[in-house]
């Protein structure tokens, strides 16, 4: 017994890492060490061999498992010092600074167009953009063969085989929100209604997905003048100058009369500059609601008028921000988020700016 506890001692002193240890521990007190081997050989012992040798093994077991176990955090912490001699950090440097992420330009005009228009009484709408075909198109007064209806220019959903309803699409244009609203609220009405879209094209000044706004007053004197003040507000809020606009008759299925808005511009150097020169450039289409429209609404056009209007987001985006391309809008880059992004302290206010 003594030199077997002389022997596994020893051994268990010179291990250098637990490997090695765990090595030992299965050679010695494993299922088939040798101190175990020793006390299955108790039952070839008489009693009296037996009352000797047995407890004198489980004593020399005990003590084979208790230098281990002290070998075992002895290796623990002479690797703890180790790492503490190689790994430090001086607590008295600055801490590391994180990059901060920035507000998409279409968030940010987003938030302009929602103040501004606040600031004139219009409240925000919002709809589904899966929407119904009758709210994409009929209530809106568009016919069954516009080019609009057709499968170039609208995502259709899928319907099964042998289902014979309407199919529903992908909105094409905020419009829908406004027939929901006036079924909602009825008039007098004031409202904007910001939200993404969906058209199948795609090029520098178009993009699958891309974001509008438009607004909608019906009340029972509103004439043409009063979208012309509006908008000339809105652009000259928006640009931080004063921005002139110029009307031309143009045909819209929702709006009679219909008219494409042009804002004053010049061109210098290949970059537009809004509100001096005179060039005009086309940003929106408008017009006073037609009567078919606000009866989809459920409100009597013999009563109430209005006028509604639409503009892209990302396009007046472009134009205020300086932005070439309207594909890069969506392509993720963050050196072009980190150029063209603002902080979230750059609040959005009256005045156009940030």
């Amino acid at each position: 017994m003594d030199d077997l506890k002389a022997k596994w001692l020893q051994l268990i002193g010179a291990a250098g890492d637990e490997s090695a240890l765990e090595d030992l521990r299965v050679q010695a007190v494993g299922k088939k060490g040798e101190v175990s081997l020793k006390m299955r050989e108790l039952g070839k012992m008489t009693p009296e061999e037996r009352q000797i040798a047995g407890p004198a093994l489980n004593a020399l077991k005990d003590e084979i498992n208790a230098a281990l176990a002290a070998k075992k955090a002895a290796l623990g912490d002479a690797a703890l010092d180790e790492r503490l001699r190689s790994e430090w950090l001086d607590v008295t440097l600055p801490g590391r600074t994180r990059r901060a992420g920035t507000i998409h330009p279409v968030s940010q005009v987003w938030e302009e167009c929602t103040a501004i228009f606040a600031d004139m009484g219009f409240a925000v709408a919002e709809g589904p953009q899966v929407e119904d075909d009758w709210y994409n198109f009929d209530a809106l007064n568009i016919p069954s063969h516009h080019p609009a209806r057709a499968e170039m220019d609208t995502f259709y959903m899928h319907r099964a085989a042998g289902d014979n309803r309407p199919p529903h699409v992908l909105r094409t244009h905020t419009s829908p929100v406004q027939i929901r609203s006036m079924q909602a609220e009825g008039a007098p009405i004031r409202t904007i209604s910001p939200g993404r879209v969906y058209r199948a094209d795609y090029d520098q000044t178009h993009t699958p997905m891309f974001h509008q706004v438009e607004g909608l007053a019906i009340d029972r004197d509103i004439s043409m003048a009063n979208l012309k003040w509006c908008l000339e507000e809105f652009f000259s809020a928006y640009f931080g100058t004063a921005v002139k606009t110029r009307f031309r008759a143009s045909h819209f299925p929702f709006t009679e009369p219909s008219a494409e808005v042009d804002i004053q511009c010049a061109w210098e150097g290949g970059t537009v500059k809004v509100g001096e020169g005179d060039d005009w450039l086309e940003v929106l289409g408008s017009g006073m609601v037609h009567p078919k429209v606000l009866q989809a609404g459920g409100i009597d056009p013999a009563a109430w008028q209005g006028f509604a209007f639409g503009m892209g987001i990302d396009r007046i985006a472009m134009l205020k921000y300086g932005i070439p391309d309207l594909r890069a809008f969506f392509d993720s880059d963050l050196r072009w988020l980190r150029h063209y992004g603002f902080s979230a302290l750059q609040v959005p206010t009256l005045r156009g700016g940030v």
